[in-house]
């Protein structure tokens, strides 16, 4: 994973200070691409614990189409909470505490922070447990899984990007047009958090699959780490269907970012040495990757150094 290490340590030396919609502030810095050969073990990074099972239950819950948090709260993934408890708070139905700019004043704020904290308690049990609740407030809108399964054309009716991608790997493995997009301009108004991965790309050599993904902004600390062993777990959960090996995952970023309360713990981070990488397994006897469960899913020899808490910026 030094690749990874040593786009951090370009962007901290060289980017630029910007300004962001969090108001939190970025260096910044343009145009980057890595490249992870497949075969020489899964690319999860190892200079900080990157909880894995988080990031497959979220590829599952982007597989199955569903775009509500119910699903990741079932499975203790509280990766999208910040986006929901958002939508919550500004909508016509809340009528707790005020919670303005709740995101910033809750990490400077110790008394305000209890106080946020007992509010998104509250609606995260509402979502488990009242599914009245969860279907009104727990949707994030058309976000990921609604334009990989159910992309909606113009005529009404309704194009699943990645069944339809699998057949194409399948039966035309030489097309040049193995494309899923989650860039949906017309449905971005209605989304929590327009795609930041936006299109993804498999191309086939040599019995080998490999995929290419642009992403038009990576949050480098915490987001892109997800990010590379995410779709590195999706084109090995392709190729094992289509009968092919994982080949390369490439990983081209637009606007690649450390956000300024990154700061500490990016420069932690690059003090450590890489360790050996992971081995990835997947039990698909009798299924496809849309019947996969979680316990299908497992990673072995993941030896990471600790973990590096680190605040979100929503």
């Amino acid at each position: 994973m030094q690749q990874y290490l040593d786009l951090l340590y370009k962007v901290l030396e060289e980017g630029t200070e910007k300004s962001d919609r969090t108001g939190t502030g970025t260096i910044s810095s343009f145009g980057h691409q890595m490249k992870f050969d497949l075969s020489e073990g899964f690319p999860l990074v190892t200079t900080k614990k990157v909880p894995f099972k988080l990031i497959a239950s979220e590829l599952l819950w982007f597989i199955k189409g569903d775009t509500n948090i119910k699903y990741l709260l079932e499975h203790n993934n509280h990766i999208w909470d910040e986006w929901a408890f958002k939508n919550w708070v500004e909508s016509p139905g809340y009528y707790g505490p005020d919670m303005t700019d709740f995101g910033l004043r809750s990490q400077r704020d110790p008394e305000f922070k209890k106080i946020y904290d007992d509010q998104k308690r509250k609606f995260l049990t509402s979502i488990l447990e009242n599914e009245e609740f969860a279907r009104k407030y727990g949707e994030l809108g058309d976000v990921y899984g609604k334009q990989w399964r159910a992309w909606k054309k113009s005529n009404g009716d309704i194009i699943d990007q990645l069944h339809d991608v699998i057949d194409s790997i399948k039966h035309n493995p030489d097309s040049r047009r193995h494309i899923v997009s989650a860039w949906n301009p017309e449905d971005i108004p209605s989304m929590a958090l327009p795609p930041c991965h936006t299109l993804f790309q498999f191309y086939v050599a040599d019995g080998k699959l490999s995929c290419q993904l642009y992403q038009r902004s990576g949050d480098l600390f915490l987001g892109v780490p997800f990010n590379i062993a995410s779709y590195a777990l999706l084109t090995h959960m392709i190729a094992k269907q289509c009968d092919l090996v994982p080949g390369q995952f490439i990983h081209t970023i637009g606007d690649a970012h450390i956000y300024s309360n990154h700061m500490d713990q990016v420069k932690e981070q690059l003090t450590r040495e890489p360790r050996s990488l992971p081995k990835l397994e997947i039990n698909m006897q009798g299924k496809d990757i849309f019947n996969l469960q979680l316990e299908d899913i497992q990673l072995l020899d993941y030896n990471p150094h600790p973990a590096i808490k680190a605040p979100v910026a929503v």
